[in-house]
């Protein structure tokens, strides 16, 4: 993945001082060089500078500087926070790259973002008291990428299981906006296909413990064609 982002920045360094004020090359080599606390420090001058603040790229180092660093046992005492931190500073570049000037560059960052989203974010929401956890990262993650359909399923559940009904219906309404948007599933990339999939089954199984049975299957058939190879979809399906 980092070699992946490496080359999009440096593919990208031709067209940034047109859109930017800088180009922020010494960012990139303290990245490339794995120098994640000294590029944190760095970036977050450019963020606190007058002329520089509204720049996208500069709270993206920070956002993929944290994710390295949270992959990184030798920050785990400094940073216990870091793949939180990741998140959040992702939701703070998308706010300043309204325009996705750059976001389709990073397509693989937002990939791992949004593994290790589903990988910590999931299982938070098993237990009543880890629930404030998991909407933090499933607020982040439709932060930074609001066009990604599972993600807002699991916030949803995020609110159902904390006896928040207006808020789960609000971040319904919102993936439906973002299914449909998406268009044809099967052509989403893997990361979001899985998180699609786990967050289809843990709504329906919430809507059949509300006795909405035909809504869970409705809501299900979403992916019917695309998931029906994979066990626990089949299982949700088959029990509808």
């Amino acid at each position: 993945m980092k070699k992946l982002t490496i080359m999009a920045f440096v593919a990208l360094l031709p067209f940034t001082s047109i859109a930017q004020k800088h180009v922020y090359e010494d960012l990139l080599v303290m990245y490339v060089d794995e120098k994640f606390e000294k590029c944190i420090a760095k970036a977050e001058v450019y963020i606190n500078g007058d002329d520089t603040k509204r720049d996208p790229l500069p709270y993206l180092y920070v956002s993929m500087c944290y994710y390295e660093m949270s992959r990184n046992t030798k920050y785990e005492l400094d940073y216990p926070k870091a793949s939180l931190e990741a998140l959040k500073w992702a939701v703070k570049y998308r706010k300043k790259d309204k325009e996705k000037e750059f976001f389709g560059n990073y397509e693989d960052y937002w990939a791992s973002l949004n593994t290790m989203a589903l990988e910590t974010g999931e299982g938070l929401l098993d237990d009543q008291k880890t629930l404030s956890k998991a909407k933090q990262i499933w607020v982040a993650a439709t932060g930074y990428y609001p066009e990604n359909p599972g993600a807002w399923l699991m916030l949803a559940m995020c609110h159902y299981k904390a006896n928040l009904a207006k808020e789960g219906d609000v971040a319904i309404q919102e993936y439906n906006k973002a299914i449909a948007a998406a268009g044809d599933i099967s052509t989403l990339p893997p990361d979001q296909k899985k998180m699609l999939k786990n967050g289809l089954i843990r709504y329906c199984d919430y809507l059949v413990s509300k006795g909405m049975r035909d809504k869970a299957k409705q809501v299900a058939s979403v992916g019917k064609d695309v998931f029906m190879g994979e066990d626990d979809f089949k299982g949700l399906w088959n029990s509808l």
